[in-house]
């Protein structure tokens, strides 16, 4: 037949070593095993001594426990006995708590607990995340590059913006060869601003492409936008916009790269000192999806 009522606490009840009354002595250590324990009070524990049970706490207690030793009210003589201490339960043993019961006093965590910090999941008090943007990277082209009908991959003359009053916010992007690496996991806004001109002949198109990898080995396009040039006098101007979302999940993988090509042959612009007329610019919106 099944227990019927509450459930039975059980715990790890320990009686102590024998202990030898020394004469006019109140305190002695509490032992197991030849092991000193610890009960976690005096109202933990049955003592008897002289055949009688020991008042354990309330006023004016017949002895008083701090951390291994016992100590008597008063002074033991040569013929008294202590008949046994017994420890109830395993005080390291709390067993399972009831729902709504635990208080935040109770938990054990690290970090600052106050109203502007949160528990998170590793048992640690933290900020919530801030919201608005976490990462914000521009970077420009320093030197002019001519522009084929061969694919090319933007590759050299690259550097952040750094012009005074210039920033950007949270970790940076890195790149090396052309190929950019990501300095987080999350949903970038990726947008270029690029101008380019002729070199004395028109051109049916000038094609701008941002491409990506997954895998840190095959790019696919991500976005490509399309302009043509009319050639009117040496040096004719014009503009175009590029710009994708990219997903990355793994820094190591998910990279991104520029790319151009032009009918005839045509130039795009780059300086050291400003963004002139071109600006590649990097936002992560959130966590990746």
């Amino acid at each position: 037949m099944a227990y019927i009522g509450k459930t039975p606490t059980i715990g790890n009840f320990q009686v102590c070593d024998a202990i030898s009354v020394v004469n006019n002595q109140a305190a002695y250590t509490m032992q197991v095993g030849g092991v000193n324990v610890s009960p976690e009070s005096s109202q933990h524990m049955i003592v008897s001594l002289n055949g009688v049970i020991q008042k354990n706490g309330g006023t004016n207690p017949s002895f008083t426990v701090s951390g291994s030793t016992i100590t008597f009210a008063s002074n033991l003589v040569t013929n008294d006995v202590i008949d046994f201490i017994q420890i109830l339960g395993n005080v390291l043993d709390l067993g399972v708590p009831s729902d709504s019961t635990v208080s935040l006093a109770k938990l054990t965590a690290t970090g600052t607990k106050n109203s502007t910090t949160f528990l998170r999941g590793d048992n640690t008090f933290n900020a919530p995340p801030l919201g608005g943007i976490t990462m914000a990277d521009q970077w420009r082209r320093t030197a002019a590059m001519t522009i084929t009908s061969t694919a090319q991959v933007l590759s050299a003359n690259w550097e952040q913006v750094d012009t005074s009053g210039q920033g950007t916010i949270g970790s940076s992007m890195t790149q090396s060869s052309g190929v950019f690496s990501f300095p987080t996991t999350g949903l970038y806004f990726i947008t270029v601003n690029q101008n380019f001109y002729d070199n004395d002949t028109d051109s049916r198109y000038f094609e701008f492409k941002i491409d990506g990898t997954v895998n840190n080995s095959s790019y696919t396009t991500q976005s490509r936008m399309t302009s043509s040039l009319k050639y009117i006098s040496s040096n004719t101007y014009s503009m175009l916009t590029c710009n994708t979302f990219f997903n990355v999940t793994n820094t190591s993988n998910c990279k991104i790269r520029f790319k151009a090509e032009s009918q005839n042959d045509t130039t795009i612009g780059g300086d050291t000192a400003f963004n002139e007329s071109q600006s590649y610019t990097f936002i992560r919106l959130g966590d990746s999806v």
